[in-house]
């Protein structure tokens, strides 16, 4: 990704981390003090269909301070990085207009890429294409992957729904590997701008107990209901991303009788602690080295070392 800019440029501050690491409260913190707006860098929490699930901002916390880019997606709407990256330059332009300071948070390391590095010129994917290959069981989908493109096969997992439909989507619609489109990336904006990042990482086993209850307060606060009205609706794929978001898939099992209460939280819970994990590893190594890591886990310390790197005036 890109490093940092020269600070004549216009500045925006980007809170990265893994899941329930505290990105969301220092967002917030950072947008009450210095006139921000916080602008949602999570896969998730763009669909409309999970507030609760994603843990998205509650209404009173959208209310404190502007939030952009948050649940603005219904679950039957193919996203991406792409559309994300176009959306999120509006919203900076239009902070910065504004005379705000935009603060990109969020746990998606490939929108951040996306919007820094920009994106490989793939020409539209043919919506037919697309259909079928969103369609298909992955395990179907990553052994044609390995058919057509066989580096694409052996770099990502079997498992990985979204690159492995995404890779197969781009080889049978373009007849050219993803890796060769993405040789050439265009759109990024981070020799734009005075990029302020700060890479929230806490003690793993903080971070792994507070995945945990914040799971048990999601099925307790509406969790179940909300994967419910998602599993209900039959314009939603099956391998769309709100039906395999952590939680509805082990809330469907609990709703279809397979999996008691407590079993659906605890697959939940395991489920968000390897996700948490993922990317408590991709965080601490792979954003440049000049992003700041943060150990903190209280708001007002992350706060104050964010002001202490970050002089407003400078």
């Amino acid at each position: 990704m890109t490093s940092p800019s020269p600070h004549n440029l216009p500045r925006v501050a980007l809170i990265a981390g893994p899941t329930a690491s505290g990105k969301s409260a220092l967002a917030m913190a950072i947008a009450q003090k210095h006139r921000g707006v916080v602008i949602n860098a999570d896969s998730a929490q763009v669909y409309a269909d999970l507030r609760v699930l994603s843990a998205r901002p509650s209404p009173e916390d959208e209310a404190r301070v502007p939030h952009r880019l948050f649940g603005h997606v219904d679950g039957a709407d193919i996203y991406s990085a792409a559309r994300w990256a176009a959306e999120a330059k509006v919203e900076i332009e239009r902070a910065h207009e504004a005379g705000l300071l935009p603060i990109l948070a969020g746990g998606t390391g490939l929108y951040m890429r996306t919007l820094l590095d920009g994106i490989a010129p793939v020409p539209p994917i043919d919506p037919a294409i697309r259909e079928e290959v969103r369609a298909l069981p992955v395990a179907t989908a990553y052994a044609m992957l390995g058919a057509l493109d066989p580096p694409a096969a052996a770099r990502l997992a079997p498992a990985d729904t979204t690159r492995v439909a995404r890779a197969l989507e781009v080889v049978r619609s373009t007849g050219r590997p993803l890796a060769t489109w993405q040789q050439a990336k265009t759109g990024g904006i981070g020799h734009e701008i005075d990029l302020m990042a700060t890479v929230l990482i806490p003690d793993r086993d903080w971070l792994l107990a507070r995945c945990d209850a914040r799971l048990e307060a999601m099925f307790a606060g509406g969790g179940i209901e909300e994967a419910r009205a998602v599993l209900a609706r039959s314009d939603i794929l099956p391998t769309a991303p709100v039906r395999l978001a952590i939680g509805v898939p082990e809330i469907g099992a609990l709703l279809a009788g397979t999996r008691t209460l407590p079993e659906a939280l605890a697959a939940a819970q395991l489920a968000t602690r390897q996700y948490a994990k993922r990317q408590f590893t991709w965080f601490r190594n792979q954003p440049p080295a000049m992003w700041h890591r943060d150990m903190a886990t209280e708001t007002c310390a992350l706060l104050v070392n964010f002001e202490t790197r970050f002089p407003q005036g400078a």
